[in-house]
């Protein structure tokens, strides 16, 4: 994992994100696996360029006193490139082996719409406090409840939609917006390529998506993907001049 690191930074990826699960999510359920947040701050240590996260933190796990210091640690330390991502946790089996209590999908994102202000409230009481304004990236996409704590909260919202639910969910998030007095253009948009061509990735671009993530496994990463799918944004960033 920490050769991959050193070599995704070197390739120029923008951004490292890991999830915070404590199994497996496919392949072997007991297969290898560490915890994420300690693995944040050792990819913090190590990179110097990448801004880091998890894609996403789960807000029951974690006091959110404790989420907001501990995020404040970890920009420190990465020279103020972490980013906060985060969401209410859907994974049964993280809970029943931890001890957590899993609720239910709306108890859990009633605690995230709870907590937020209380993590962000923390940050301005912290000394030393973060390095920057750390941004608050929230992943969901549920209509009713979750795009309204985006609305509220996030400086990036992040989904695994394909163009056409992209489509219609950045109508409901606008509709949002203005309930909550917000610029729908504050927010930035981030969509996972791992099933994508790079058609949709078009798709997905031309309707305001900025941020594509792409999931790679271990323990043999193979990062070809990884080169093309760069290859693509590296295009799209090219200034013609006439």
């Amino acid at each position: 994992m920490r050769d991959a690191v050193g070599a995704l930074e070197e390739l120029g990826v923008d951004i490292l994100f890991n999830w915070d699960h404590f199994y497996p999510l496919s392949g072997d359920p007991d297969g290898l696996h560490f915890e994420s947040w300690t693995l944040l701050a050792a990819w913090a240590e190590q990179t110097s360029l990448v801004e880091l996260g998890a894609l996403v933190n789960c807000n029951s796990y974690r006091n959110p006193n404790l989420q907001a210091d501990m995020a404040r640690t970890i920009d420190n330390i990465s020279g103020g490139r972490f980013i906060f991502g985060t969401g209410s946790g859907w994974f049964e089996r993280d809970y029943d082996e931890y001890g957590y209590e899993f609720g239910t999908a709306g108890s859990r994102l009633d605690a995230l719409a709870r907590d937020l202000p209380i993590i962000e409230e923390r940050w301005t009481k912290l000394n030393p406090p973060p390095l920057r304004p750390i941004p608050v990236l929230v992943g969901g996409a549920g209509e009713r409840k979750t795009l309204r704590i985006v609305a509220r909260h996030a400086d990036i919202w992040h989904s695994f939609s394909d163009p056409a639910t992209l489509e219609h969910k950045l109508g409901v998030l606008h509709r949002w917006c203005a309930q909550e007095s917000r610029d729908p253009a504050e927010i930035e948009i981030s969509v996972e390529l791992r099933r994508s061509t790079t058609r949709q990735a078009d798709e997905l671009y031309d309707l305001g998506a900025r941020l594509f993530t792409l999931g790679v496994g271990g323990p043999d990463y193979d990062l070809a993907p990884v080169r093309e799918w760069l290859a693509w944004r590296d295009d799209k960033n090219v200034v013609v001049t006439p």
